[in-house]
């Protein structure tokens, strides 16, 4: 009977859409050409900066996509168990086809066993080659339609708008298919997109309801926190009464911020953590040192939000080798602050910061104390200068270093003459290594004949200084290089 009942209960609901693919391909624009001719011109600005996610109306019925920062991401939600996406597309540019990031993407759904179709991306390209991206899928095991299987594929413009129709038909199509549902009548449940503190409204935590009906002045629970729905704001960052699956919703009012992947529910959960455990260990981590013999980069990881901290930190963990490693001292949320500057002192630390900066007393205090903080909206900026100080782990101190601004004359390897910027130390006549950007170690070696500050001969120059050196090098340097003078 009670069966009986719940069937009687169910109601349909949208399907939840991630759309994953190479860098580059298409994925950005094919959502926004989307989101603009489907959400009212009004409501287009800025609509998943804070929830993550977005509704789009076709053919009077709704979809939901999810805005996921990358395939780890989505990677560390299907991880924690997180069944957040009903359906995912697959965008590969007709005019490059399979590359390595769409290989990630198809061995990630086939694992997780997500149902997928294709958007095969900037058709109104003269390069494009449907043909060849369809063989290429083919080899890598994607069986699209026509080809012996029953992946729906789509070719896209996002510039005409050619095929997105077709695309989205096929997406609520499949949805009917599935048979989507949910319980009005039961508790309300669903997944963490997203958590940040903000500093005037408090934790801020963005979720997508998958089941029940979520309302304001609910409690609600995870496996490691706790609250009360205190504002419930919809996608558009309109207030909302109540928001059924499956809406995107921004929650304030939990206690701490929850894990993202983290399954909710308005029902108490059992076996609750404290997050801030997972942080006390991170902090406390640089005391288990590895080999004494190996050099180690401490870092102190700092994001704007869970997930970029998730993300940033897995691409850190991935760094490490066996000649050299790296350390997470400690990581968490928020701007980056005195306090950090005063752990990476007592650490060794460099700070690495992700979508966020650094107060005004942080920065005083780094550049007092010397503590190196990088920080950049793009994680692959992060994890490339991450890997530049790996690679000078070992290596003597910097003595000094010189920025190339100008090459005057390079007849000879032996007698360049070029004109610089001295960046850091003292720069004196002896051995220097060059450093180019882009590449980890040195393109090569060479010495300092003899220093110029204008049209008198020095013997060293100090930071500030700009000077002309005449050197004796290995390599034809170039305008941008860095000569490193080492203790």
């Amino acid at each position: 009977m009670a069966e009986k009942n719940q069937s009687q209960n169910l109601k349909p609901r949208p399907p939840i859409v991630v759309v994953m693919g190479h860098v580059d391909h298409g994925k950005t624009s094919l959502l926004d050409y989307i989101r603009k001719t489907s959400v009212a011109s009004r409501e287009v600005g800025g609509i998943t900066q804070a929830v993550g996610a977005y509704e789009i109306t076709h053919s009077d019925r709704k979809i939901t996509f999810i805005d996921t920062p990358g395939h780890e991401a989505f990677t560390k939600m299907r991880s924690r168990g997180a069944e957040v996406a009903d359906l995912a597309i697959l965008v590969v540019a007709s005019d490059e086809s399979v590359k390595p990031q769409t290989k990630e993407a198809i061995k990630i759904l086939n694992e997780s066993k997500t149902q997928f179709i294709v958007a095969i991306t900037k058709i109104d390209k003269p390069s494009a080659d449907i043909e060849k991206v369809k063989n290429e899928l083919t080899a890598e095991g994607v069986l699209l339609e026509g080809y012996g299987g029953q992946v729906s594929f789509h070719g896209v413009s996002s510039k005409t708008g050619e095929g997105v129709n077709d695309m989205l038909d096929m997406i609520l199509l499949t949805a009917d298919v599935e048979n989507l549902t949910f319980d009005p009548t039961v508790p309300a449940s669903g997944y963490v997109l997203e958590a940040r503190n903000d500093p005037r409204r408090g934790t801020e935590v963005s979720v997508i309801v998958k089941n029940g009906v979520l309302g304001r002045g609910s409690g609600i629970y995870t496996p490691t926190t706790s609250g009360k729905v205190k504002i419930l704001e919809n996608f558009l960052g309109e207030n909302a009464a109540i928001l059924e699956p499956s809406a995107p919703a921004l929650i304030i009012g939990f206690e701490k911020l929850p894990q993202v992947g983290e399954e909710f529910s308005t029902e108490p959960m059992v076996n609750a953590k404290d997050p801030e455990d997972r942080i006390r260990v991170n902090r406390l981590s640089y005391k288990e040192a590895s080999a004494p013999d190996r050099p180690t980069l401490n870092l102190i990881l700092r994001a704007a939000d869970v997930g970029s901290l998730e993300v940033l930190s897995a691409l850190i963990e991935a760094l490490k080798s066996n000649e050299k490693t790296l350390n997470i001292v400690s990581q968490s949320v928020g701007n980056i602050t005195d306090g950090d500057v005063k752990d990476a002192v007592a650490t060794g630390a460099t700070i690495v910061g992700f979508k966020n900066k650094a107060d005004t007393g942080a920065k005083n205090l780094a550049q007092a104390q010397e503590v190196k903080i990088i920080t950049s909206e793009i994680v692959y900026d992060l994890v490339k200068a991450v890997q530049e100080f790996m690679a000078s782990l070992g290596r003597p101190a910097v003595r000094g270093e010189l920025e190339v601004l100008a090459v005057f004359n390079q007849s000879k390897l032996s007698e360049q003459l070029v004109g610089g910027k001295v960046l850091s130390g003292n720069f004196l006549k002896t051995n220097f290594d060059v450093e180019r950007p882009g590449v980890l170690d040195s393109v090569g070696q060479g010495r300092i004949m003899s220093i110029r500050e204008k049209k008198l001969v020095i013997n060293q120059a100090e930071k500030g200084k700009e000077i002309g050196v005449l050197v004796n090098c290995s390599v034809a340097i170039q305008v941008g290089d860095k000569l490193v003078i080492r203790k």
